[in-house]
């Protein structure tokens, strides 16, 4: 029987995106494993071990990184988890990293309000993240640690566009530094050398960098228009929320945890997914209180963004239950 518990969004440690990422998988898996039809009534929710696989019928991979995406295409994994949910945009539309479209398709996506930016010092001179390459900027710029994270494919993206890469900042007497884990540190990564910042999660750190004497940096329109054509949506970094800005800053979003399957998923199997969170939304912790918001995950919304098909029999239960 479901819990009922209305008090779980505070309960220590919940809230942390592994966690949260984790307990989706855990509380569906344990969902569907109960179902008279599965013939293992098991699941391992982690990445399989090819070297020990022995033929699990359930794998879900609870992490959010481009490997989800690999695993759910070449049929290593039943379903995955990846945020931004333009990475599964792109993995779809085969752009990007991505060399050709994948055959993917969406079941629901989590509500995860949020945007990416770069924030500099004021003595770099840097008006906009297009001053980047027009001033070969000597950025020491503090990114992720984990060096798997989806934001560096981001950075990857947004340089591109630009017509330039990382390694351009080493030539022109910066680079990279993986110093900034947790992405709310960054304090400490400035004081350790770093003149800029490149991360998601503004909220939790924006404010700071202004007081430390930063700016941040707007996208061009051009620029914009560019990752676009990839996959991404446009966001504003906005004055409302961090009174310390000048005026509202164009960035990119960085919205939504989709969860997603392959295209051939089994309608059966992409209708007992979608019962199971509808079953067990009191259990699975996400970013806002109450229990997870599953009649608002299956539409395009600012927090949860769906450029991707919903899968045909996902479609049909979310139908079914009247949310679109």
């Amino acid at each position: 029987m479901a819990d009922t518990r209305e008090d779980k969004a505070e309960e220590p440690g919940l809230s942390r995106a592994p966690v949260m990422r984790s307990r989706f998988c855990i509380e569906v898996a344990a969902e569907i494993v109960a179902a008279d039809d599965q013939p293992n009534r098991r699941a391992r929710v982690q990445l399989r071990d090819k070297a020990t696989d022995e033929g699990w019928a359930l794998n879900f991979f609870a992490s959010s990184t481009i490997e989800g995406i690999d695993a759910v295409a070449s049929g290593e994994a039943t379903l995955a988890i990846v945020n931004p949910a333009a990475i599964l945009t792109m993995a779809v539309r085969g752009t990007g990293p991505f060399k050709e479209p994948l055959p993917l398709r969406v079941i629901t996506t989590f509500p995860s309000p949020d945007s990416c930016a770069f924030a500099a010092k004021k003595e770099l001179g840097l008006a906009s993240v297009d001053d980047i390459l027009a001033r070969k900027a000597p950025l020491k710029l503090s990114v992720r640690a984990e060096k798997d994270h989806c934001l560096h494919g981001v950075l990857d993206d947004i340089f591109a566009a630009l017509g330039m890469t990382t390694k351009d900042l080493t030539s022109w007497g910066g680079g990279l530094r993986h110093d900034a884990s947790p992405r709310w540190a960054k304090k400490a990564s400035i004081e350790k050398g770093a003149n800029a910042v490149f991360e998601e999660a503004t909220h939790s750190w924006i404010d700071e960098a202004l007081e430390l004497g930063m700016d941040v940096l707007p996208f061009s329109d051009a620029l914009l228009e560019k990752l676009e054509a990839v996959g991404y949506r446009r966001k504003l970094v906005r004055k409302a929320d961090h009174p310390g800005l000048p005026s509202d800053v164009p960035s990119i979003d960085f919205s939504g945890w989709a969860v997603f399957v392959r295209a051939d998923t089994p309608d059966r199997l992409v209708g007992q997914i979608c019962a199971a969170v509808e079953a067990r939304k009191n259990l699975i912790p996400w970013q806002g209180p109450g229990p997870l918001p599953v009649e608002r995950m299956c539409k395009d919304t600012p927090d949860t963004p769906m450029d991707v098909p919903l899968h045909p029999a996902a479609e049909n239960y979310w139908k079914s239950r009247g949310f679109i």
